[in-house]
């Protein structure tokens, strides 16, 4: 995990382990989102943010603006970037309506506002975010490999193409979003890509990187074994050895 060039973000809404978690020097930043806030069982969006702010003040930390009307959805931003120095402003890459968000991005970020672009899926996505974030604010952009990976495409070429589009303003760090399993991590690491958001299910499986596959096996087995004798199972009609 030391060799990794990656940045590992935890994705979540737990505020308890999003503090545990910041105890872990190998995460460097937290995004969350009002779909995991409302997971969480998050009632009070301000009174949560700010606890996570207050809790966690030296990481980046992502919030969105969910406003559906872009003059609310900027006033909104504006509302959560004073919150911290930490803050990045999540703006969707459209609105419910299909209409882009580019214009609000522009705006923002190039009066200060460090924007995370959310929900980009494809690359004159992440073209036309980056070309509106150029001289601005330092942001990210959220590629969700995830859901693309969940239509059955290889997400991996793309985002290694959405890495070098991003290049071209230093400033902007391309984030893989919404990953599957561990193996994201070192994909995303091998193609160049800044950060990688993580949840805590994957973060459990960090302990197995490297395991001898032999010894898994036998662990594999023993766990199917002994889920069986505690569950009382047997074969009826089984046949006695005689």
């Amino acid at each position: 995990m030391t060799d990794l060039r990656v940045q590992l973000f935890a994705d979540g809404a737990s505020l308890d382990e999003m503090i545990a978690l910041s105890r872990r020097p190998y995460i460097r930043g937290f995004t969350t989102n009002p779909t995991l806030m409302r997971q969480a069982g998050v009632r009070d969006y301000t009174t949560f943010a700010r606890d996570a702010l207050a809790a966690i003040p030296d990481r980046p930390i992502s919030f969105e603006a969910f406003s559906d009307s872009f003059w609310e959805m900027e006033s909104q931003a504006r509302e959560i970037a004073s919150w911290g120095a930490n803050v990045f402003v999540k703006i969707p890459i459209t609105n419910t309506l299909a209409q882009p968000s580019y214009s609000l991005i522009h705006r923002l970020s190039h009066s200060g506002v460090r924007v995370n672009v959310t929900a980009v899926m494809t690359l004159d996505q992440v073209a036309r975010a980056v070309e509106v974030l150029a001289g601005g604010a330092p942001s990210n952009i959220s590629v969700f490999a995830g859901r693309i990976a969940d239509t059955g495409r290889d997400p991996v070429p793309m985002m290694a193409q959405a890495v070098g589009l991003a290049a071209a303003q230093p400033q902007v760090k391309l984030i893989w979003a919404s990953p599957r399993e561990l193996l994201n991590i070192f994909q995303a690491d091998q193609i160049g890509c800044h950060i990688i958001t993580v949840t805590t299910d994957i973060l459990n499986k960090l302990d197995s990187v490297g395991k001898n596959l032999d010894a898994f096996s036998l662990e594999t087995v023993k766990m199917f074994h002994g889920d069986a004798i505690k569950a009382g199972f047997t074969v009826k009609g089984q046949a006695q050895l005689t």
